[in-house]
């Protein structure tokens, strides 16, 4: 089961950049989209069908053009469940879940902290999504959590740490959180095989960044403990330019 996950920058934006045809190459058997920021009625849902995905389920802001998070996949699955029932995190369009037999998956677009106001929002939605994945993997424990976490959990996650440490995405507060999320029950998928640094899921548009390779991984693939020995391969898939993040891929088997 090979699962990637893809902060893609709106969705439409990258369907005119070849998003699809690289979708059918790499043939994944459930993608999670992260910044749709599109409605469904937007989009021509039959070209992801054309391109083998079936079953295809969107979660978007209220508000347009922003958030948005989406799950395709080729098999059916046996639930959807759509955002978490907690308003101020729904109106922004930022989980979507879809329960199979043996395990669930998630798409997961956690907010930045932009400004200070931003910040606040959250640290609050990470401490409520906490609780909200403390209840549920009492009824689901086997969860794979793919997202735009917005936060870098190590130095060696960063291209520059000592100038960023007072960046939102790189707080002490932001990291810590991320440490007990990971703590609380959560395999880093791709840290499980590879602990180079210099591996990155986003890069900035500015001073030629993604050349020159000075970028932040704010993106996993976050498998629950059960699902350890089922975890078999885990890369970041740079060579994918669709958006200002990358795809990347959690493989499991059962």
């Amino acid at each position: 089961m090979k699962i990637i996950s893809y902060n893609v920058n709106g969705i439409r934006a990258a369907i005119k950049k070849g998003f699809l045809d690289w979708l059918q190459q790499a043939n994944p058997d459930v993608i999670c989209i992260q910044e749709t920021k599109a409605q469904k009625d937007q989009l021509d849902l039959e070209a992801f069908e054309k391109a083998g995905y079936p079953f295809h389920y969107w979660y978007s802001a209220q508000k347009k053009g922003y958030s948005g998070v989406a799950i395709l996949s080729k098999k059916e699955p046996k639930n959807v469940a759509y955002g978490t029932g907690i308003d101020y995190m729904d109106f922004e369009g930022r989980n979507l879940r879809i329960d199979f037999e043996n395990f669930s998956v998630m798409s997961l677009y956690l907010p930045s902290g932009t400004n200070d106001a931003r910040l606040e929002h959250k640290l609050t939605y990470m401490a409520d999504f906490q609780k909200y994945i403390n209840a549920l993997k009492q009824e689901i424990p086997n969860l794979v959590i793919g997202g735009d976490y917005n936060i870098c959990h190590e130095a060696i996650d960063i291209h520059n740490p000592v100038s960023n440490k007072n960046t939102s995405g790189f707080l002490p507060v932001e990291r810590e959180w991320l440490d007990q999320f990971m703590k609380s029950g959560f395999i880093d998928s791709f840290r499980h095989f590879n602990k180079d640094p210099h591996h990155y899921t986003w890069w900035s548009y500015r001073a030629n960044s993604r050349n020159n390779n000075k970028g932040w991984r704010i993106d996993y693939n976050l498998v629950s403990d059960p699902l350890k020995n089922n975890i078999k391969r885990a890369v970041i898939l740079p060579e994918a330019r669709h958006s200002d993040h990358c795809p990347h891929l959690v493989e499991l088997g059962f």
